[in-house]
């Protein structure tokens, strides 16, 4: 059974920076393209970050030069880095693992 359990979600004032998590367990390998992707309310999932078993990375335009994506393949956890937070960025966080598994989501509020 494939879990994965997302955690670093929040409320923050604008500027500020939050670190998501991804933690991966049960039968995956950790050498899997992961995504992280959000949703707002009545809009779209749209994808925020993605990054590659050889750890490329491509970004949303909304946040290239604000989010970080990296990777630690030994603890199969995925991080996604947000500084310089928006109100616009507020949404409902989740990671894809394997473009297969999805997870339950974390909640990101920035506040003006």
């Amino acid at each position: 059974q494939v879990q994965l359990v997302e955690s670093g979600g929040g409320l923050v004032q604008a500027g500020g920076s939050l670190r998501l998590s991804c933690a991966a367990s049960g039968r995956i390998s950790s050498i899997n393209v992961v995504g992280w992707y959000r949703q707002a309310p009545g809009k779209q999932r749209e994808l925020v970050a993605r990054i590659d078993s050889g750890g490329s990375t491509n970004y949303g335009d909304s946040v290239k030069g604000r989010f970080t994506v990296s990777r630690d393949n030994a603890k199969k956890t995925v991080y996604l880095q947000m500084d310089s937070l928006k109100p616009e960025d507020t949404a409902v966080y989740y990671c894809n693992w394997a473009e297969i598994f999805w997870g339950q989501g974390t909640q990101v509020t920035v506040s003006s």
